[in-house]
């Protein structure tokens, strides 16, 4: 055998060998997938008792009004149409000739709901989520941003808590955004996901998503302390920061598209990660109603691409009176509480009181926790029989409960 053909030899071997991982990868995603299926099949029905309706949604996304999209409005109310969404909350960036909060979308189209919003920047870190949005023409504050959202009536969501300076010292707000799609995006590795890509895309695009999923640790973190310290109550919310601008695109002078591939597409995305929100029965989904939920916490954070969340709930119970997610209860008269998370399946649930663990409890659809001591309460909720890529990952991240 000459050289040469030794040597080509062994090139393709090495190439075939590089690339076990890659086919490894897909056949995981492919058991991921059947998994997948046989939880959402598995699922238990929503009690018939139940108090409340669950509204799934998604927060922070964009269109090309506001720049750094190339997203149209019609293409999002097709994804959200697609995805069986209740509501989408819009937050645009602004622009310098349009109104770009007014401009978006709001209303009720193809029966889902929208709310027109913004994302503003301060000069001292951090971002601001404001629904129904505004316009600034100066360089404020985030402080100064949060008191003029709340002069108005607007919903106040803290965007990217990891760039603000001192979120313990912020004031007044609803909200943070405690998962970011976009941010967590940016830590896969661009060369891995290439190779992925290539033996998973055409079959597994959505749960490519779960080979770089970490989870916020660094902003539950914040979040936690925020509460701890009693001196703010602070919810929690996903944003999808949803763009659609990440792919390649051969276009005319006019805008018309010859040739696109996108690879986060508003379809995939509004899939990941939603926010669901509780209403009592008989409440009717409107943009008062859907701001006024997600104020006061009642809502949790589900990455319902690893199964339907849907009935999820987190209550507690002091002997003579009931709340949930977002709500305070007293330990009088019983000086005790009795928190319960229920789901639709079968789940590892862990219960925190500020920020800490307090108990695991594995394999079961409903786990209770009796505490004598006042604090903040909220779970997290993993999949565990999902396998590796989900390991350490959560699928539900509850809004607390504050015991006082």
């Amino acid at each position: 055998m000459k050289r040469r053909t030794k040597i080509a030899l062994a090139l393709v071997g090495l190439l075939l060998l590089s690339q076990a991982p890659f086919a490894y990868r897909r056949y995981q995603l492919g058991r991921l997938s059947a998994a997948i299926n046989a939880l959402n099949a598995s699922r238990a029905s929503i009690a018939a008792d139940d108090a409340f309706d669950d509204y799934a949604g998604v927060f922070h996304v964009h269109s090309a009004l506001g720049g750094h999209s190339t997203g149209t409005l019609e293409e999002i109310v097709s994804a959200a149409k697609d995805n069986r969404l209740a509501f989408v909350v819009m937050t645009e960036h602004p622009a310098a000739f349009i109104n770009t909060s007014d401009a978006t979308l709001r209303g009720t189209h193809e029966g889902v709901l929208f709310v027109n919003g913004s994302e503003l920047a301060s000069t001292d870190g951090g971002r601001l989520l404001v629904a129904p949005g505004f316009a600034t023409s100066d360089a404020p504050t985030l402080q100064e941003l949060v008191t003029r959202a709340k002069d108005t009536g607007s919903l106040t969501i803290v965007g990217y808590p990891e760039e603000v300076r001192d979120l313990a010292q912020l004031k007044n707000y609803d909200a943070v955004e405690v998962y970011n799609l976009y941010t967590n995006t940016k830590r896969m590795s661009r060369a891995l996901l290439f190779f992925d890509g290539l033996w998973s895309y055409w079959s597994y695009p959505s749960l490519l998503f779960a080979t770089f999923y970490e989870r916020p640790a660094g902003n539950l973190k914040r979040w936690d302390e925020v509460n701890a310290a009693g001196q703010q109550r602070a919810f929690a919310v996903a944003g999808n920061d949803a763009h659609a601008n990440v792919g390649l695109s051969l276009q005319e002078q006019t805008g018309a598209r010859i040739f696109e591939i996108k690879l986060d597409p508003y379809e995939r995305s509004f899939r990941v990660v939603r926010n669901h929100v509780l209403l009592e029965k008989g409440e009717t989904l409107s943009a008062e109603t859907l701001l006024a939920a997600l104020r006061r916490g009642r809502s949790y954070i589900a990455f319902d691409l690893f199964g339907d969340s849907t009935g999820f709930r987190f209550d507690a119970d002091n002997g003579t009176d009931k709340r949930t997610m977002g709500d305070e209860i007293e330990l009088q008269p019983s000086g005790q509480v009795r928190l319960t998370a229920r789901a639709p399946v079968r789940c590892r649930v862990l219960f925190f009181r500020d920020g800490q663990v307090l108990r695991e409890s594995k394999d079961a659809q409903e786990a209770a926790l009796t505490v004598d001591r006042a604090g903040v309460y909220r779970v997290e909720v993993y999949l565990d029989q999902l396998g590796g890529f989900l390991a350490g990952k959560p699928w539900i991240i509850s809004n607390p409960i504050f015991v006082r």
